[in-house]
């Protein structure tokens, strides 16, 4: 038979493996080409993550010092009604700023609160441990939820379920770092507001290594995104039922660990009450001063050591367990366990609380929490638009998550002034509502799949009315 003499253009073969591709696959599915940006973007959240620990750290005893547990709870329903006029001022410089000068404009306001923050408290401004807290919350989502808009944008729905569990891995080696520094710090006598500008510095290496993803993203021939359009988040939330169902569980979420997180500070408080008898007992000549310097370093130890457990924690699982989940059971797997382990919390909890028990209980909810949670929370986006992915984002995660907190304080005021209620009742109302947390979950993965459903039927070119019959 005779042979064709056809010819057939040639397929260009993919760049092999770099060194750095073969190391990180490691720890997660890697491709060739895809190592440099990765590592960027660790170290990026590794960095700001050490800073938001020191600074979550430096929070407590200003706040816990300056109100007691009832006072914090309370801040987190001010940080609700803050964000009802942050998220549209920040919609609106999202719709005039480039994606880049977006990023870098917001980082350096974050800093220069900070100086502010230092400057108020060497000043001794009443109530500045109030306000920092506020500012604390607010800074969290904010930026976390920026450079997880930003790697929901520049990684597309398959890249971002291979690498956002080792992204995030980023998350759980720099927490950890940065309770354990600030505990130490604390330990040497360091004012919390000296911390603050080690914070400062961390996050201005933070905005070099955005500057440095930039420059990479330029050299490999991506596009400057332009300002995203004029929709608010609060609108596009309000239009998409996946969105909305999406924010409800958020709520349940932070409803449910904000009641734990008040539980754990009334021991804490009353642990540190005691802790300043005994040392008055042993010296009855002590001064007030010094009689807040001691119940200061009780509580700043106690949480730098407790968020150290949570994020030891969360590293083992970011590391070891979250990259299975989504292997062997998709999202539903990574989404299901957090409410899984907090209804097994809030059951011990319920039966008989203790400081000792109260520290592991939250210790292995927050652990899955910054983990499992997280990487969940994540991936929920892929199937989103880009404003979405932005602003949206922006309102879920910064006004609708402390909405739940805001509601957490209401119920926190109504239980222990009209209810009476102790640590065990407040166990008991969490285990009902994370049943409620459970079924809106499972609602959100219905829309999830969904999505994702109707974005594959898109790129195969099927027709949505075909897919959605389907």
């Amino acid at each position: 038979m005779a042979t064709s003499a056809t010819s057939f253009p040639t397929l260009e073969a993919p760049p092999p493996p770099s060194d750095l591709d073969r190391f990180l696959r490691i720890f997660g599915d890697v491709r060739a080409g895809e190592g440099g940006r990765v590592v960027l973007m660790f170290l990026n959240v590794f960095l700001l993550l050490v800073a938001y620990y020191i600074l979550k750290t430096v929070r407590e005893p200003l706040i816990l010092q300056g109100g007691g547990a009832e006072l914090k709870t309370y801040a987190g329903a001010v940080q609700a009604l803050t964000l009802v006029l942050y998220v549209p001022l920040y919609g609106w410089v999202a719709s005039r700023l480039p994606r880049q000068r977006l990023i870098v404009a917001v980082v350096l306001f974050f800093v220069a609160c900070l100086e502010v923050f230092f400057l108020a408290g060497r000043a001794e401004v009443p109530r500045v441990g109030f306000a920092f807290y506020v500012w604390v919350g607010i800074f969290n989502l904010t930026m976390i939820a920026q450079f997880w808009s930003y790697a929901n944008e520049v990684y597309s729905r398959p890249e971002g379920e291979r690498l956002f569990p080792l992204i995030a891995i980023g998350s759980t080696v720099g927490a950890p770092l940065g309770s354990l520094v600030a505990a130490r710090l604390f330990a040497t006598g360091m004012s919390p507001f000296t911390q603050m500008q080690i914070a400062a510095v961390l996050l201005a290496v933070h905005l070099g290594l955005y500057l440095l993803l930039f420059h990479e993203a330029a050299d490999s021939g991506e596009r400057v995104a332009p300002p995203l359009d004029r929709k608010g988040g609060f609108s596009l939330v309000l239009r998409s039922r996946y969105l909305l169902l999406f924010a409800g569980m958020l709520i349940l979420l932070n409803f449910v660990n904000t009641i734990g997180e008040y539980i754990l500070d009334r021991y804490v408080t009353a642990a540190a009450t005691e802790r300043v008898a005994q040392a008055v007992a042993q010296d009855p000549a002590m001064g007030d001063k010094a009689r807040v310097a001691v119940e200061r370093s009780y509580i700043g130890e106690f949480k730098g050591g407790y968020l150290t457990g949570v994020n030891v924690t969360a590293l083992v699982l970011q590391a070891f367990v979250v990259s299975r989940l989504v292997r062997f059971g998709g999202i539903a797997a990574v989404l299901l366990f957090m409410p899984l382990v907090s209804l097994g919390s809030y059951s011990l909890a319920a039966l008989g609380a203790s400081l000792s028990l109260l520290r592991w209980v939250k210790t292995a909810e927050n652990g899955a929490d910054y983990s499992v949670m997280n990487s969940a929370k994540q991936m929920l986006w892929l199937p989103t638009t880009r404003e979405e992915k932005y602003k949206a984002k922006q309102a879920i995660d910064t006004f609708f998550v402390r909405t739940g907190d805001m509601m957490a304080g209401a119920f926190v005021w109504l239980g222990t002034h009209g209810l009476g209620l102790g640590a065990r009742g407040f166990a008991l109302v969490n285990i009902l509502l994370v049943g409620v947390w459970l079924f809106v979950a499972w609602q959100v993965l219905r829309e999830n799949r969904r999505l994702t459903g109707a974005e594959e039927s898109r790129a195969a070119g099927i027709p949505e009315a075909a897919a959605a019959t389907a």
